[in-house]
């Protein structure tokens, strides 16, 4: 089952998100101990497209129980860069290389 997730950055929290972002990156790669595999992701932008302001994933999990438990162990979550955290079931249909 995929997870579409869209997190929002706090205010003032750039320089946060720059010196955790390898340690973030890395994390999604290989979410050891989690059974979440990150499908596609990357930052979200400012409307000038000149600012990282958050972060939407797709992610492949059992349930979404597991993507919660996978989101709370990120290197973001864990220094607070999220202001908002959703979550939602998400069928991939077009453009899935595995549909088909």
């Amino acid at each position: 089952m995929y997870f579409a997730v869209f997190a929002t950055d706090r205010e003032g929290m750039q320089a946060t998100r720059d010196a955790t972002r390898p340690n973030h990156r890395k994390y999604l790669r290989n979410p050891a101990g989690h059974p979440v595999k990150v499908r596609i992701g990357g930052p979200t932008l400012d409307e000038a497209g000149e600012q990282m302001m958050g972060t939407m994933l797709v992610v492949e999990a059992d349930s979404i129980g597991a993507v919660h438990a996978f989101l709370s162990d990120d290197p973001y979550a864990r220094v607070g860069l999220y202001a908002t955290v959703e979550v939602r079931p998400w069928v991939w249909g077009l453009g899935n290389p595995d549909a088909v």
